[in-house]
């Protein structure tokens, strides 16, 4: 077993002595997600796959907060914040505009894109380069305002 799960599940019993019961479902959330994800893929998940189903429950908070702003919940928008800032604690830090951008620069310097139709080689590399450290959607709109 990876040491992100466990430390997920070490945290879900500190958060249950702490009585923080927002903490606690969250991470309640989380360790069910991990633990379904076990039993499809049959085998303990490691540190890469744990990320991937952080990464998928960030993604989905962040669908939710889009939905409920648009619909004009702010009430229902502050609870997915809330719940998406805990999910974040356990991903790496992302990575700044700046940072990203210069590394988008590299990888069009070294693929030797020109233009609009480059677009999808400079996003592949760029996507498995900086996965987990960055949204793909900022790394389109940096690739995209980079090639003209």
């Amino acid at each position: 077993m990876g040491k992100l799960s466990d430390q997920v599940r070490a945290d879900l019993t500190e958060s249950m002595k702490a009585r923080n019961a927002e903490r606690t479902s969250v991470l309640r959330m989380l360790q069910s997600a991990i633990k379904n994800e076990q039993i499809e893929v049959k085998h303990d998940l490691s540190d890469e796959e744990t990320m991937v189903v952080i990464r998928k429950a960030v993604k989905q908070r962040q669908d939710s907060i889009e939905q409920y702003t648009k619909g004009n919940r702010p009430d229902l928008a502050a609870k997915e914040q809330s719940e998406l800032d805990i999910l974040k604690t356990y991903l790496p830090p992302e990575l700044s505009d700046e940072e990203l951008e210069a590394g988008v620069r590299e990888i069009i310097a070294s693929t030797g894109a020109q233009s609009k139709k480059d677009m999808g080689k400079v996003m592949k590399e760029a996507t498995a380069k900086f996965k987990g450290r960055a949204d793909g959607k900022k790394i389109q709109e940096i690739v995209a305002r980079l090639l003209v």
